[in-house]
């Protein structure tokens, strides 16, 4: 399954930050957990009305973000 099935940004909900279809959790907050070093199994009893496939789908997004190529202005 495809990270782009499971994340959806809609301007209507949390003021289009990237969310987890159908819920009001932001991807953010998931790799937040993650990042501070939360185990999938505690970021998953925190936030339980996670779909199944979330967590990989949040890493998938962020590997996608990540190999944008970004320029710097000065």
């Amino acid at each position: 399954m495809s990270w782009r099935e499971l994340i959806t940004v809609d301007p209507a909900i949390c003021h289009g930050h990237a969310c987890f279809q159908g819920t009001r959790i932001m991807v953010s907050v998931v790799l937040d957990n993650l990042a501070a070093g939360l185990t999938e199994e505690q970021v998953r009893d925190e936030f339980p009305s996670l779909p199944d496939g979330a967590i990989g789908a949040a890493l998938a997004y962020a590997a996608a973000l990540a190999s944008e190529r970004v320029y710097a202005f000065r």
